[in-house]
């Protein structure tokens, strides 16, 4: 298709609204033509399928139009919405900000004499984007198994630090559990998901007893999906680029710091006792920091099994989870049939 086509097609069916920025009264496009069309060599032409694809991939970008992007999305600063879209969900704040809020997802069938299980799930976004609404297939595929699903929203870069984060995410746990019984959730079968970001601080208040003090050894599992920061340090060491434009804005240049938000250093009991690490086989460095992550677990008592998913991507190891027979959503199946 000739260059000029494909712009063409672009700008007329607006695929490019998660980039935009308003500046002067008129609209300006944050990504330039040549990153554009990297976009689309990415993510395709599917006007349903490009926001999501921007969020969850931009990691993959060249460093060049990754810039523009990280720029453009943190100009925008759109805050996430008070109640959540899905007439189904049922919102729980937990703080005063917009983004403080759960959404909450309970079956319609009868409730077990404890409650329904519960699955929390964390969004992922480079720790700067997102929002609890991206949860894609997940409510069917749990509800479809009589398990209850919430999505948490928390706040973002830079209004807050990722240990302000991991405190969100950990303050929304601690609500669920204070409410368990007035939403039918059984409080002693919760289990945390997390992809990309969300994976990472799954991870960290699930190791770090900072976070969630006694109620960390209430959470009954924990499964993490294509995350690659579970050792800050290593990871920048090895991915220099992306260091430079996700990691040091989120985690800075102090080693200490960044030791501190690494889920690997505070392996040391007590930790969640029960692991499911699902990875993207094409992903060295997410099955490097994957490995190293269950090895350290395993040390330490806890039972960790790291999965590497093939043919997938790191979006859609996250949106199709839940789709029928593929192998991350038989591994994660597996996994929350031993609770």
């Amino acid at each position: 298709m000739m260059r000029g086509t494909i712009m063409g097609l672009i700008v007329a069916m607006g695929l490019f609204a998660p980039v935009l920025a308003q500046q002067g009264g008129g609209r300006e496009r944050l990504l330039d033509r040549e990153c554009r069309r990297e976009v689309v060599r990415m993510c395709g032409l599917n006007r349903s399928e490009i926001r999501s694809c921007l969020r969850e991939r931009r990691d993959t970008l060249s460093e060049r139009c990754k810039a523009q992007f990280v720029e453009g999305i943190a100009n925008r600063q759109v805050p996430a919405p008070a109640q959540s879209s899905d007439p189904r969900a049922r919102t729980i704040s937990y703080g005063s900000a917009p983004r403080q809020a759960i959404d909450l997802y309970v079956p319609k069938g009868a409730k077990p004499a404890g409650g329904f299980p519960l699955l929390v799930y964390v969004h992922g976004g480079g720790w700067r984007n997102g929002d609890r609404s991206m949860v894609q297939r997940k409510p069917d595929f749990l509800m479809g198994k009589d398990w209850a699903f919430a999505s948490v929203g928390y706040r973002l870069l830079p209004e807050a630090p990722v240990e302000q984060q991991a405190a969100d995410v950990a303050a929304a746990l601690r609500e669920l559990l204070a409410e368990s019984a007035s939403v039918d959730i059984d409080p002693a079968r919760i289990v945390v998901m997390g992809h990309s970001a969300g994976a990472h601080l799954a991870a960290l208040i699930a190791t770090d007893p900072a976070y969630l003090g006694g109620n960390m050894r209430k959470i009954a599992g924990v499964i993490l999906l294509d995350g690659a920061g579970y050792d800050v340090a290593r990871q920048m060491r090895a991915q220099p680029l992306l260091a430079k434009s996700l990691y040091t804005p989120a985690f800075g240049t102090d080693p200490a710091r960044q030791a501190r938000l690494s889920p690997i250093t505070h392996v040391a009991a007590p930790n969640v006792e029960r692991w499911l690490i699902l990875h993207v086989a094409s992903r060295r460095d997410a099955a490097d920091q994957s490995n190293a992550l269950a090895a350290a677990l395993t040390a330490e008592g806890a039972t960790a099994r790291v999965q590497s998913i093939a043919g997938e991507s790191h979006m859609t190891i996250n949106r199709e989870l839940g789709a029928q027979d593929n192998a991350h959503t038989i591994a994660v199946s597996e996994f929350l049939s031993g609770f």
